[in-house]
């Protein structure tokens, strides 16, 4: 059977409720949502998807790849039953995604699966 598209997109949600990327998102400037908005939609339009727009981090852990002008966002996110899970967001300023914002981005994606399996 052939997968629906576009594919569901949810947030991550804390134990607290809180959306990490939603609240990220709403804080960029609208030009920015824009574009990372439109690349998160081609995802779930194309899925599966290689670079340039999308990178594998290993273990099931994907990045969106956003060019913002001068600026580069990364999306952090999963698939799990055919729903894209957007779990952390970055801007970033060097080279390599941050080892803190990997390791919080496996931590998410870690909790989400426990979760997910109950």
């Amino acid at each position: 059977m052939a997968t629906p598209r576009p594919l569901q997109t949810l947030f991550f949600r804390t134990e607290a409720g809180n959306e990490p990327v939603r609240e990220w998102l709403l804080g960029l400037p609208l030009p920015d949502k824009k574009s990372i908005g439109a690349d998160i939609l081609a995802v779930q339009w194309k899925w599966p998807v290689g670079k340039p727009l999308v990178d594998s981090l290993g273990g099931g852990l994907w990045e969106v790849r956003s060019s913002l002008g001068e600026r580069i966002a990364r999306t952090f996110f999963i698939v799990v039953d055919e729903e894209i899970i957007l779990i952390h967001g970055i801007i970033k300023k060097s080279r390599t995604a941050p080892k803190q914002e990997l390791d919080l981005a496996r931590k998410r994606q870690s909790s989400y699966m426990k979760e997910h399996r109950k």
